[in-house]
């Protein structure tokens, strides 16, 4: 008793280091769970297969389910309040639905199969890293929840009486229909959910996800359940009904459907507890056995969730804080966690995972990865995965390298081995030549090259860059492309890409003919507005012709996703350029900060992600980037659901954050250098890998006042010039100090 006491008062005076509060401590998976930011708080071990979410997207008290809600891209909203489960995969911050199927709900009472009636409030939400729970009104049931890699692990308290356990196949946030059920013994079930159709244009449309869920406590009785389309004839002879659904008790045989789900109930005599362990696989149903046996067999719920909060803590600790308000290390780690989450991992614990299109079966020795959200994530959550977790980082092109040689093509936005192309643009070549830049080259970059080439310059059959013919001749893609503009910019982005690729590599006449075609955005520059602008492929401009159009996912022309302001700075390669086109250094400033004045700017879309920082290619206009840094930071990050400007689009605008508030942010996608500005910690320890950097660890500091513009900046003790700062040069640097005024 003494020595809890003697714990406790070390603990009341911050002195024991064993109970400082630690990185994980401070994520809040509640971020983002509003807004639109489509996070959700269930659990996931870190790069995870198998996550597990409550389900609140479907009710009578909030909506129905339809497929073209934006609110349907993630499984739960803060605002929704009628739980009909908990999904065991998802997605994280996306903007399109797929997954969130195979949905585990207690029960008490009488069966009842129909989610709409089934389905409840809840309360006492709980949510840390690694851990969910919360209480079900309807039935006084907590539920408790975490997970593996390739596991969800959930716990049930429930009261005495009658209880059921159902997993339900036919509900889900996925395009695609169809399921399999079988119960194994009276402690386990297996099968298979069929998904797929993200954004609607997956050309491989369906791909299945199977499982194996084995429960603690073996069942009283069990059943599959099947809500036919039709239900007539002879048949009503033999089955029994529960309105128009067929319930199958004591059931062992395959059923296969597409509104299914099983049953487990008890009759416990007092309180009790079932836990349910879920594995999964994207490659049979004898690998999500073998990866639950190999991940949480003859684990508790208490062991998995420890291992999963220690492998969380162990990599948000790569970088320490000190200094700033709670709230400040609370975005800044729940952001860190969130860029952590996707890409995941795809192959099984034995190294097998679904090839892209072959139909086979591939293995790796390392990790294979999925989830390849590229348009979004190439402008900034590589480079961080690149300066903090390079070995993961490593593995991402590999998993890259390998679709080439699988698929014939670099992932444009790839999701479990199919490929979606959603989005515009050649964004893996991009990527590649960050990496191998930043100085992690143990992958083959020779054949990494020979895709980015394919991709540069197929004209014909080329899924990765249609309307590359166009683009090649004229300089531009006519405005009947649609999203003319954009995409023109997106291919002059990659091709600057592979420019430096090819110089680093010695191929001297690449580096002049992608270089080249780099720059012709500039043949839709329009004087006349001082933006680009869409042009007919005979050369003509297009008419009519509105600036402002196409923003929050209105209709335009020539812009994906955003209008000609929000694009007129996303040629990060050649802002020299754009400033002899804006009319010189004064005329850029000025348009900028029109952009911002005016409320064009969209701090939830990534084309105008990295405006804030363009003023540092300005003398002297250096304290614009800094001032409105620290504005945005404020204003769309905080603790709170609605704390994310929108979809976190797989972690790039967590990766934004966290960049930001340590002060430096990779300007130019495939280049090597960070923009400065002021850090929102009084000290940042970045925690560097010795297999690919020299030095263990990296100190950003900031001196002087506490608020305020910089004043000077140092690089180990002495002054550095300018507000940029090339990778190689910061982390061969022992500290990079930012003095305020």
């Amino acid at each position: 008793m003494n020595k809890i006491y003697t714990i406790l008062w070390v603990c009341l005076l911050h002195v024991s280091v064993l109970c400082a509060q630690q990185p994980a401590d401070f994520v809040n998976p509640f971020i983002g769970t509003s807004n639109y930011g489509a996070t959700y708080p269930g659990p996931i071990a870190p790069r995870g297969m198998a996550s597990i979410s409550p389900f609140n997207v479907a009710g009578p008290q909030n909506m129905p389910l339809e497929k073209d809600s934006r609110w349907l891209s993630n499984p739960y909203v803060n605002e929704n309040t009628f739980l009909t489960g908990f999904s065991q995969v998802n997605l994280s911050g996306v903007g399109c639905p797929d997954l969130g199927v195979l949905l585990l709900m207690p029960t008490t009472g009488d069966l009842e199969t129909d989610h709409l009636k089934y389905g409840t409030t809840y309360s006492n939400e709980v949510a840390k890293t690694a851990y969910y729970s919360t209480t079900l009104d309807k039935y006084n049931v907590k539920g408790e929840f975490t997970a593996s890699k390739r596991v969800g692990v959930s716990k049930f308290t429930f009261p005495k009486g009658k209880s059921n356990v159902l997993l339900n196949l036919g509900l889900g946030l996925t395009n695609e229909e169809g399921a399999m059920v079988k119960i194994v013994s009276n402690t386990e079930i297996e099968g298979m959910r069929s998904v797929g159709s993200f954004c609607y244009n997956s050309p491989e449309a369906a791909y299945p996800v199977y499982f194996v869920a084995k429960f603690s406590k073996p069942a009283d009785t069990f059943g599959v359940w099947k809500k036919p389309e039709t239900y007539e004839g002879v048949e009503a002879q033999w089955m029994a009904y529960n309105g128009k659904t067929r319930i199958m008790k004591n059931a062992t045989r395959m059923v296969v459907g597409n509104e299914i789900g099983s049953y487990f109930t008890y009759h416990f005599d007092k309180e009790a507890t079932v836990e349910v362990h879920i594995g999964v696989s994207y490659v049979s149903i004898a690998n999500a056995r073998e990866n639950l046996a190999r991940e949480t067999e003859n684990k508790s719920f208490e062991t998995v969730y420890q291992e999963t909060y220690d492998k969380w803590n162990t990599l948000l600790s790569r970088i320490k804080v000190e200094g700033g308000s709670k709230d400040d290390k609370t975005i800044f780690y729940t952001a860190l966690y969130h860029t952590l989450i996707h890409p995941n991992t795809l192959n099984d614990s034995n190294g097998q995972y679904p090839e892209i299109k072959t139909g086979k079966i591939g293995t790796t020795e390392g990790t294979r990865f999925t989830v390849f959200s590229l348009w979004d994530t190439y402008r900034n959550l590589h480079q961080l995965m690149s300066l903090v977790y390079p070995q993961q980082q490593s593995d991402m092109v590999k998993s890259m390298i390998d679709m080439y040689d699988e698929n014939g093509w670099l992932p444009k936005w790839e999701l479990n081995s199919t490929e979606t192309f959603t989005m515009v643009g050649d964004p893996a070549s991009i990527v590649i030549t960050d990496t191998y830049l930043k100085g992690i080259r143990d992958f083959d970059v020779e054949k990494a090259y020979e895709a980015m080439l394919k991709s540069a310059d197929q004209i014909e059959n080329n899924p990765v860059r249609p309307g590359l013919k166009s683009y090649i001749e004229n300089g531009y893609l006519p405005a009947k492309s649609g999203g003319s503009v954009s995409t023109t910019e997106e291919y002059n982005t990659a091709d600057y890409a592979i420019a430096l690729l090819a110089k680093e590599l010695g191929k001297k006449e690449d580096y002049k003919r992608f270089k080249q075609r780099s720059l012709s955005y500039k043949n839709l520059f329009d004087p006349k507005f001082g933006l680009l602008r869409p042009k007919n492929a005979d050369g003509s401009w297009y008419e009519p012709f509105d600036p402002d159009a196409g923003a929050n996912f209105s209709k335009n022309v020539g812009f994906i996703e955003g209008n000609a302001w929000q694009y007129a700075f996303m040629v990060p390669h050649d802002m020299k350029g754009l400033m002899r086109l804006m009319g010189g250094h004064k005329q850029f400033s000025k348009n900028l900060q029109h952009v911002f004045d005016t409320d064009k700017f969209d701090m939830a879309n990534e084309p105008d992600i990295a405006y804030p920082y363009l003023f540092n290619y300005v003398k002297g206009q250096e304290w614009r980037s800094q001032k409105m840094v620290h504005e945005l930071v404020r204003e769309y990050f905080q603790n709170k659901p609605a704390g994310l400007p929108g979809n976190d689009d797989t972690g790039t605008m967590s990766a934004w954050l966290v960049y930001s508030m340590m002060g430096i942010y990779p300007i130019s996608p495939g280049e090597t250098t960070y923009a400065i500005t002021t850090p929102m910690f009084d000290k940042i320890t970045i925690q560097l890998s010795s297999k690919y950097y020299q030095n263990s660890e990296l100190v950003i500091k900031k001196g002087g006042a506490s608020t305020g513009n910089i004043s000077k900046i140092l690089k180990n003790g002495k002054r550095h010039k300018g507000y940029f700062i090339d990778h190689k040069s910061l982390v061969n640097s022992r500290e990079l100090e930012i003095i305020l005024k």
